[in-house]
C-alpha cells in the first residue's frame, strides 16, 4: 500500500504570536497558510534539540500515560531538551494533523532547533511517522499505543531515522498488532515493548512509559547531535 499523501506537502508559516508565558510553557500561535495552529512551547535557551508531542483523535491537549507529555517536557529541561506540544486543527484528519507538526517544525527550526524527536499516541503515532519521512531533520520517532493505518511509509524514515514503539497487550482500541506490524516494516534502527495488562492509555505503565521515553529520546537526540557536530 502506498502512502497516502502524494507529494511533499507544502505548508507557509505567516505569522508567529507568542503570549505570556504560562508555568512552564508559552502559549504560541502559528499563523499559517492553512489556518491556525495552537501549540505550547518549553524553550530551552541555547539548544539545538526539541521534541514535538501530539496526541490522538481526542484533539485538545490529550496526553497518554497519566500526563505524560507535560511531565517530560519539564523534565526534558533539565537535558537541554526543548519541547513543542501541538494541538491538532482537524483531529482524525491524517494529512491535516502531518501538517502541523511539519508547522511545528519550520517553528522551531527558526528557533534554532536542527535536532527533532516526534511522539505520537494513537491516530498521533501515524502522524509522527509520516512528518518524519517529509522531514530530514528528525533523527527519532516514538509511538504510543499507535494506530496502523497509515503508517506503511515507516520504511521510508530509513537508518537515519530510529523508531521506538510502545504498545499496551491489554489495548482493547487498538491491538498490539498494529504496533507489531509497524515495527516489522520499519527498518533499523528500532526497538518495540509490549507491556502485559496496559490498555490503550499505558496509564497503568505511565512510570515505565515515562522512563524509557525520556531515556530514548535523550540518548537518540545527543547521539544525533554528536554526529552532525
Amino acid at each position: 500500500m502506498q502512502p497516502i499523501y502524494d507529494e511533499p506537502y507544502e505548508m507557509i508559516v505567516r505569522d508567529v504570536k507568542v503570549e505570556q508565558q504560562q508555568e512552564e510553557y508559552y502559549p504560541v500561535k502559528l499563523i499559517t497558510s492553512f489556518g491556525t495552529i495552537y501549540c505550547r512551547y518549553y524553550p530551552v535557551p541555547s539548544t539545538d534539540k526539541a521534541v514535538i508531542w501530539v496526541g490522538g483523535v481526542g484533539g485538545d491537549w490529550d496526553t497518554p500515560a497519566r500526563g505524560l507529555y507535560p511531565l517530560l517536557c519539564q523534565q526534558l529541561i533539565k537535558d537541554g531538551i526543548a519541547s513543542l506540544r501541538v494541538r491538532f486543527r482537524n483531529p482524525a484528519e491524517l494529512k491535516d494533523s502531518v501538517v502541523d507538526v511539519l508547522a511545528g517544525i519550520t517553528y522551531l527550526h527558526d528557533e534554532g532547533i536542527k535536532n527533532f524527536a516526534l511522539v505520537g499516541h494513537s491516530f498521533g503515532g501515524a502522524v509522527v511517522i509520516q512528518a518524519g519521512v517529509q522531514s530530514p531533520d528528525v533523527n527519532t520517532v516514538v509511538t504510543l499505543a499507535t494506530q496502523s493505518y497509515g503508517t506503511d511509509a515507516v520504511s521510508e524514515l530509513a537508518t537515519r531515522c530510529s523508531i521506538l514503539l510502545l504498545h499496551g497487550i491489554a489495548d482493547q482500541v487498538l491491538p498490539p498488532h498494529c504496533s507489531q506490524s509497524v515495527y516489522q516494516l520499519a527498518l533499523q534502527p528500532k526497538r518495540l515493548i509490549l507491556y502485559p495488562n496496559a490498555s490503550h492509555s499505558l496509564d497503568e505503565v505511565a512510570d515505565e512509559v515515562t522512563q524509557v521515553v525520556r531515556g530514548w529520546i535523550v540518548e537518540q537526540l545527543n547521539s544525533s547531535s554528536t554526529r552532525i557536530l
